[in-house]
């Protein structure tokens, strides 16, 4: 089968020939891909900071959209020619810029009506890390929330999830993304090029934000000083700041979670939160992809469709 990835670790992405999946084992799904989502976390992958269970020559890609091909013993609830997203680790074989993915079916959810493939298989990863961050915090309706660095596609989905479940959310981001993260549901937001925006954020709250993800590489310092004693701080970034004054500080590494999925893409088909897809690449220009993906996007999201095809939903 087609697919885009590597033939060693920290090399360029290319288009390989690699075998395809074998048949669904016990809870395994097979999905023929129709658009695989890619982030800076693909990045990782590709220079080895993240083992996704696979080596090379591997295709590159952690989250998928697609229509089941065929399902293992034991799969319940999942059929042959459903419309599902998925994130699953570790990888059953290669990763999701394919022509075809096997996953664990406990992973799986479906996609809704209405909601496109593109958009389907972009969700996965930043809305599960969103999701899991603000459920680490036990965010309460009412409580002042901060989103540190909400100008990207996770930092936006974090700003729309604390707002959906009822947090009043203060957001930094820059100056051209500060309309977008407003109308994603922050009350207010401010200039992380401020020095004092952690001082602004104390001043706002009176004293400090109950709870703060940090979504900004090299931010959590800075987050620290804007949650109040005895708060509580998440980041999303792999550098989790040196606790004190009694906040509880956790780090986020995205986990899969099919009921979890399950739930987002259920926002997502309701319209209750959004995601912008900004483009989308053939497999022979992934790499091209993967470096939109890392110079950053203004909050779009990109993906890789295994061939062209409308981006149309599997729905009305």
């Amino acid at each position: 089968m087609q697919a885009a990835g590597v033939t060693q670790i920290g090399g360029p992405v290319m288009l390989l020939d690699l075998p395809g999946p074998r048949r669904p084992g016990p809870g395994e799904v097979l999905i023929n891909v129709r658009a695989g989502g890619t982030g800076n976390w693909d990045e990782f992958v590709r220079t080895g900071g993240w083992d996704t269970g696979t080596r090379p020559p591997m295709a590159l890609g952690v989250e998928a959209a697609g229509q089941v091909a065929a399902v293992g013993d034991g799969v319940d609830g999942i059929a042959v020619g459903d419309a599902v997203t998925v994130h699953s680790l570790p990888l059953r074989g290669q990763g999701s810029w394919a022509e075809q993915h096997l996953a664990a079916a406990e992973h799986v959810a479906p996609v809704p009506p209405g909601v496109s493939w593109d958009a389907a298989a972009a969700l996965p990863v930043p809305a599960l890390t969103a999701s899991q961050a603000l459920a680490g915090l036990d965010l309460q309706p009412g409580q002042a929330v901060l989103v540190n660095g909400a100008g990207g596609v996770t930092g936006g989905l974090l700003v729309q999830l604390a707002a959906h479940f009822g947090g009043q959310v203060i957001a930094t981001a820059g100056p051209d993304s500060a309309s977008r993260v407003r109308a994603q549901g922050a009350a207010t937001v401010l200039d992380y090029h401020d020095p004092d925006w952690a001082g602004q954020v104390r001043s706002l709250t009176g004293g400090g934000a109950d709870a703060v993800v940090n979504a900004a590489p090299s931010g959590g310092g800075a987050a620290m000083q804007a949650v109040r004693d005895g708060g509580r701080l998440a980041t999303i970034t792999g550098e989790a700041p040196e606790a004190g004054r009694g906040i509880a500080v956790t780090s986020i590494v995205v986990a899969p979670d099919g009921p979890r999925l399950r739930m987002l893409a259920g926002l997502l088909g309701q319209g209750a939160i959004s995601i912008t897809v900004g483009g989308w690449y053939p497999l022979g220009q992934a790499g091209a992809a993967l470096a939109g993906a890392r110079q950053g996007t203004h909050g779009a999201a990109l993906v890789i469709r295994p061939a062209a095809q409308d981006a149309a939903g599997p729905g009305p």
